[in-house]
């Protein structure tokens, strides 16, 4: 019987050993696929636990960024107090002076003067702030997530600190209003309108972009900016190009406009509080021209626009604040920066 089988095996010895090739490779191929596959199992559950991990750096980013903004409020709504004082004018109105008239038409330019750049830098700063700090919050995630191997860090607390100091010129050093009589009557419709020529004014008839006033414009007060030539300055300088950058691009024009519209309508919308009808007057609140129907002297209207600071540079969280940083726009305009400045790629630069 064993001979009979030897023969078998003799006569069949081609096919044995083509089988045996096929079946070993086949079980090799299966090992490869095997491990292959345990590798890219392997390599999408790390994607997966480093996307999850950025997507949470980046809702929290943006949570220090809402802290951050009302936060600055305060000293944003001191600065523009400090240049544009009306109380010392009301109170010295209250002594009757002589020269009452003359009083009145300078409160009347500095009240609406101060609303209009308490809206302006509210706006630019909660944009600005949106892109300082997924700037720095990119950078960050590159540092603490991604190994460095000993190299120096992109932004170490130095260089966020000096950085975000720039925040100072939109508070400080970056800083109309038509002939009306005190005596003439406005309508909400015509106080619209008002606004909206201040607006074209600002914004279409200056030389300067809106950017200008939220970060220093040459290479000369960069440096200056940052102080020096150390390695954290030279670090800091290349934040505040990468802000210029940002801040001069197409999509933050869009976004800041955005905002402005925003605030300007919600700004409206709180003085349309004031411009009610009397209780029981039906006609007028159901008037198709209701927002003209109402008028109020301009004398009336000062103290109504004097106060509108106090709302919109709340620190408390108001609806004019909240308009701005629950605003879709921002929120993609925010992920579009951190995306850029967390991007693996920003190590080899």
């Amino acid at each position: 019987m064993f001979s009979s089988t030897w023969n078998f095996i003799k006569r069949h010895k081609r096919k044995f050993i083509f089988t045996g090739a096929v079946v070993g490779g086949v079980y090799l191929l299966g090992k490869y696929a095997q491990k292959k596959i345990r590798e890219i199992q392997e390599k999408e559950a790390t994607e997966y636990i480093a996307q999850a991990r950025r997507q949470f750096h980046f809702e929290s980013n943006q949570r220090t960024c809402n802290m951050t903004v009302l936060s600055m409020l305060p000293p944003l709504r001191e600065a523009i107090v400090s240049q544009l004082n009306s109380e010392s004018l009301t109170t010295l109105l209250k002594t009757k002076p002589a020269n009452k008239l003359e009083i009145w038409e300078d409160l009347k330019i500095i009240s609406f003067t101060r609303t209009i750049v308490a809206v302006y830098s509210t706006c630019m700063l909660v944009v600005l702030l949106r892109v300082q700090l997924n700037i720095i919050g990119g950078y960050l995630y590159l540092d603490n997530s991604i190994g460095k191997n000993g190299t120096t860090a992109l932004a170490p607390p130095d260089v966020q600190q000096q950085y975000l100091s720039s925040i100072q010129h939109l508070l400080g050093d970056g800083r109309i209003h038509k002939q009306v009589s005190l005596k003439q009557s406005l309508s909400l419709l015509e106080l619209e309108q008002q606004l909206s020529w201040i607006r074209a004014e600002v914004e279409a008839g200056s030389q300067r972009l809106l950017s200008w006033y939220m970060l220093a414009d040459d290479e000369n007060a960069l440096a200056a900016q940052a102080c020096g030539l150390t390695e954290k300055d030279v670090m800091t300088i290349k934040l505040l190009n990468e802000t210029r950058d940002m801040l001069d691009s197409p999509d933050f024009t869009t976004v800041l406009n955005t905002c402005l519209n925003r605030g300007f309508s919600r700004l409206l919308d709180n003085l349309a509080e004031f411009f009610r009808p009397p209780p029981g007057d039906a006609s007028l609140s159901s008037a198709p021209d209701s927002l003209a129907a109402i008028s109020l002297p301009l004398a009336k209207i000062i103290p109504i626009i004097n106060g509108q600071i106090n709302t919109i540079c709340s620190e408390t969280p108001s609806h004019f604040v909240q308009d701005l940083l629950l605003n879709d726009q921002v929120k993609e305009f925010a992920a579009i920066v951190y995306e850029t400045f967390s991007a693996p790629h920003e190590l080899q630069k």
